[in-house]
């Protein structure tokens, strides 16, 4: 494990500190609980524009896409319990 500095405002270090002892943790498990999720946040967002990335070169490529009427009603039928087929992806108009 190595260490890092960090200098924080008073008003934050305050605020830490009583969210620490409201959870029942140290400041210090505190601040690494949080690096933590924010480092997970990013990556997952890193993962989420790389499929998107992805998502988006495959319709350029094909061409084909579903036309959002038709997913929002096939979205609607299935939270509401319907066994509904998937709507088919066509080539893309204009």
């Amino acid at each position: 494990m190595s260490t890092t500095t960090i200098r924080l405002p008073q008003d934050l270090k305050e605020r830490i500190a009583k969210a620490a002892e409201r959870t029942g943790k140290t400041t210090h498990s505190f601040i690494l609980e949080a690096i933590a999720e924010k480092a997970e946040l990013e990556e997952q967002r890193e993962d989420f524009d790389a499929e998107a990335d992805a998502r988006f070169k495959r319709i350029a490529a094909s061409g084909e896409t579903i036309a959002w009427s038709d997913m929002r009603q096939y979205l609607s039928d299935r939270v509401s319990g319907k066994d509904v087929a998937r709507p088919v992806a066509n080539k893309k108009r204009g």
